[in-house]
């Protein structure tokens, strides 16, 4: 994502409407469903650029500078011509020149998503909208209703959201002052704000914004003057949605509050939420999330409008509004716990990349989780334990498939033996794959999290043994602990970045790692024998995995640090803390095999 260069191979033409011409640009196929992008302040149409690339490729999609941006033409005088009816006036004259006989899907962002409220709620568009999708920018008739029955009923909680609100939104009434939003962003606002949205906003250099951006926030700062006092103090009546909506919810929205939707369903009956664990400029920081979504509520609103069964609707699964088009990865993910836990994520709408050595395997995971709900699946084949290869996925995955928002370092392999017949070699393959498998995914795949600036999750498979101690089980018990404190430590450090980490550390669950695991100091024949065993025992538990995949959403969820899952490594971890002796009696024992 080096620059916002998306637009080079666009077809441009002119709009004119009410005296102004407005520069529309236009990718993909004219025969397919048009996607029309509305973009906010103080942006250009190219903010979109990264989406629009990635959208072009199934549908006809078309972006324009909103009047006095970018390359469209400023209205004469300034007061007066930004007005919400004036701006849908600009709507509807593009919306027939681009698709006069099909209905637009329609995404706006920021000041693009207010202005689309109004487009999707006013009678004299009804029929030309065929969805909408709104990020970052409420309805200034919904905003005023809100505020009006805050101010009715006070009660303490509501007073906390007005004015956690009205501290957010400090801008607005910086911009409704005279002259100087002007003179700012014709002078040193203008040239630093690139480096500024690098800096707090975590967006990727290039090269946007415009050299109109001085312009562009000059002349924006009258949708502010016309618009915000007049509809926040007289909100309409009758702003309903008369289109399905889809509404992407930034949680790291630093000027909107989330709980300025809180009441949504009343105004957008038909309505589908997402949450978004990022800043407020998605379309540049988050495009291929953005473009999962608008996708899927695309395509799912064109089979409705069809009368063809719906294929492909918002995924409603546990978690679904959290975990929604994010990209999460899986190792192991080829069987047991981590194919259960690629599964959760896919009935939660996330698009999973399934890791596991075994390449039928992991292909048969991505299938079924495609299957089972998830947007998009891949499989890819690699041993964790390698560092070159699991550096070629990383490059792999983000060049193709994004930035992840969900790591799970779940590979694992079992091995169990005393400490002397625990052979170097023994100890370097339990090594190699439980904790170096970690090491390599944490370290490549977390600073990709990091870099991106938008927060993330870590999630590191250890295990009860962790911290309860075995006889039977050192390498293993090794492994798993440090496992464990590599996330405490990872945790510590990357709580100020918005990335969080967790342990899991499941207990007994019924997978075939019993069937797999190997067992130190004994003959073929004897290994075979306690692996039966031992599959049998942790079958007569039966545990499933699936539980496990549950916890391990909580846990990201829930940003918990370290999640015993099963009663026994409930109890195990509890008398970790509270009777370690008692604790170190029961690693006595000889287990049963």
């Amino acid at each position: 994502m080096a620059g916002l260069k998306g637009l080079a191979g666009a077809r441009e033409r002119w709009v004119s409407t009410g005296g102004i011409e407005l520069c529309v640009a236009e990718l993909g196929d004219p025969s397919r469903p048009t996607v029309l992008l509305v973009h906010g302040y103080p942006d250009s149409k190219e903010v979109w650029s990264e989406v629009a690339e990635r959208l072009a490729d199934q549908f006809h999609v078309v972006l324009y500078d909103v009047r006095g941006h970018g390359r469209s033409t400023a209205p004469t005088p300034l007061r007066g011509g930004f007005t919400l009816e004036k701006l849908t006036d600009d709507f509807l004259a593009v919306a027939d020149a681009v698709s006069p006989d099909r209905p637009v899907h329609l995404v706006g962002h920021d000041w693009g998503s207010v202005q689309s409220w109004e487009f999707a709620t006013v009678k004299r568009t009804e029929g030309r909208i065929a969805s909408f999708t709104s990020m970052s920018g409420p309805s200034l008739d919904h905003f005023g209703h809100w505020i009006k029955k805050r101010m009715a009923r006070p009660t303490p909680r509501r007073v906390g959201q007005l004015l956690g609100q009205g501290a957010k939104s400090w801008y607005v009434y910086m911009l409704h002052t005279p002259v100087l939003p002007e003179l700012a962003w014709r002078g040193p606002l203008g040239k630093r704000w690139p480096k500024i949205l690098e800096r707090v906003e975590k967006v990727p250099a290039g090269d946007y914004p415009t050299p109109s951006l001085p312009s562009d926030a000059a002349h924006g700062a009258w949708l502010y003057r016309d618009n915000v006092r007049s509809r926040l103090s007289r909100p309409r009546a009758d702003a309903y949605a008369h289109v399905p909506v889809q509404l992407v919810l930034p949680l790291g929205d630093i000027f909107l509050s989330e709980h300025l939707y809180d009441e949504l369903e009343l105004w957008a009956p038909q309505l589908v939420r997402r949450t978004l664990p990022a800043k407020h400029w998605v379309p540049r920081t988050r495009p291929d999330q953005l473009s999962a979504w608008i996708t899927e509520f695309v395509l799912a609103n064109e089979e409705r409008e069809a009368g063809l069964p719906v294929q492909r609707t918002a995924a409603t699964g546990k978690h679904a509004d959290r975990f929604g088009g994010q990209l999460v990865l899986v190792t192991g993910a080829g069987s047991g716990i981590g194919r259960a836990t690629a599964f959760a994520f896919a009935e939660a709408g996330a698009r999973v990349v399934a890791v596991d050595r075994d390449a039928e395997s992991a292909a048969r995971t991505a299938e079924m989780a495609q299957l089972i709900g998830a947007p998009k699946a891949w499989a890819e084949t690699v041993d964790v334990s390698d560092e070159q290869a699991m550096e070629k996925l990383a490059e792999k995955v983000a060049a193709e498939y994004g930035a992840v928002d969900v790591l799970v370092n779940n590979a694992g392999v079992g091995l169990s033996g005393s400490f002397f017949d625990t052979t170097a070699e023994d100890w370097k393959k339990v090594l190699d794959v439980n904790l170096w498998g970690v090491i390599h995914g944490c370290r490549l795949f977390g600073k990709q999290m990091a870099e991106r600036g938008q927060g993330g999750h870590i999630v590191n498979t250890a295990s009860a043994a962790a911290f309860q101690p075995s006889k039977a089980l050192p390498a293993y018990s090794t492994s798993k602990a440090a496992v464990l404190m590599l996330s405490e430590c990872l945790r510590a450090e990357l709580a100020g970045q918005g990335i969080g980490v967790s342990a899991i550390c499941p207990g007994l669950v019924n997978t075939n790692i019993t069937a797999t695991a190997r067992f130190a100091g004994v003959d073929a024949e004897e290994e075979k024998r306690r692996q039966k065993k031992s599959t049998r025992l942790y079958g007569l538990r039966n545990y499933p995995p699936e539980k496990v995949a549950d916890a391990i959403l909580t846990a990201v969820v829930r940003n918990q640090a370290v999640v015993p899952v099963t009663p026994e490594a409930r109890g195990a971890h509890l008398m970790s803390r509270f009777t370690p002796r008692a604790l170190r009696a029961v690693a006595r024992m000889e287990p049963p095999l």
